[in-house]
């Protein structure tokens, strides 16, 4: 009994072996989260949390581009992209930040990887298409600029959930401001919105986070 006992335990000991064998290298769900492990490819590469995910972040969006034509997410999407919403009376950080994601398409581009920056606009009463897009190309040649009707450009900033607000009191003066949120999304086709990069963060920084994203893409 003692060396059937023994030779019994030793056969289950192999079956698990075996079984635990082909689990690690076909790697399910579940044991991938029991061990630690990721799913998310990029997972290497984010260094942004938000609430409900990085998936919850971005979708379909109709706009305006500077030729007076209509596009949607899809035919401006095409490649790697750099999201931006601002506006082109901003005194101050929307020049700064759309200046960094210029250059750090450029850096990139030295690198041998082509990133299109896009700015929207979150003043379409100022901002018409001509306007957009001459302040898109005083940055970078391929810089996209987009505007819209109040409609079209509110729902793409919910899809992005980025805020904004006109500070024109009674809406006489025509020099008003716009508060809104600084943060440019990294999206790459087929992905969505990988990434979020701060007001704060150089081009420098920008460009090796996104030279990851591209590298595991």
């Amino acid at each position: 009994m003692t060396r059937s006992y023994a030779i019994g335990a030793a056969a289950f000991v192999t079956l698990m072996l075996v079984t635990l064998a082909v689990l690690a290298f076909l790697q399910p769900p579940w044991m991938r989260q029991l061990l630690g492990m990721s799913d998310d490819p990029f997972a290497p590469c984010r260094t942004s949390v938000a609430m409900g995910g990085l998936d919850q972040i971005g979708g379909p969006f109709e706009l305006i581009n500077a030729q007076g034509e209509t596009v949607t997410d899809a035919d401006v999407i095409t490649q790697p992209s750099i999201l931006y919403f601002g506006y082109t009376f901003c005194p101050d950080v929307c020049p700064l930040d759309s200046a960094r994601n210029a250059l750090a398409t450029e850096i990139l581009e030295a690198e041998g990887e082509i990133v299109q920056p896009v700015f929207i606009s979150v003043d379409p009463a100022r901002d018409t298409p001509e306007v957009v897009g001459e302040f898109a190309s005083i940055f970078h040649p391929r810089m996209v600029g987009l505007t819209g009707s109040d409609e079209q450009v509110r729902a793409a900033s919910r899809a992005y959930r980025t805020y904004f607000s006109r500070n024109d009191g009674d809406g006489s003066d025509e020099f008003y401001l716009v508060d809104h949120s600084t943060f440019s999304y990294l999206v790459l086709p087929g992905h969505g919105t990988v990434e979020i990069f701060r007001h704060d963060e150089s081009a420098e920084a920008v460009a090796e986070k996104t030279q990851c994203f591209l590298s595991n893409a």
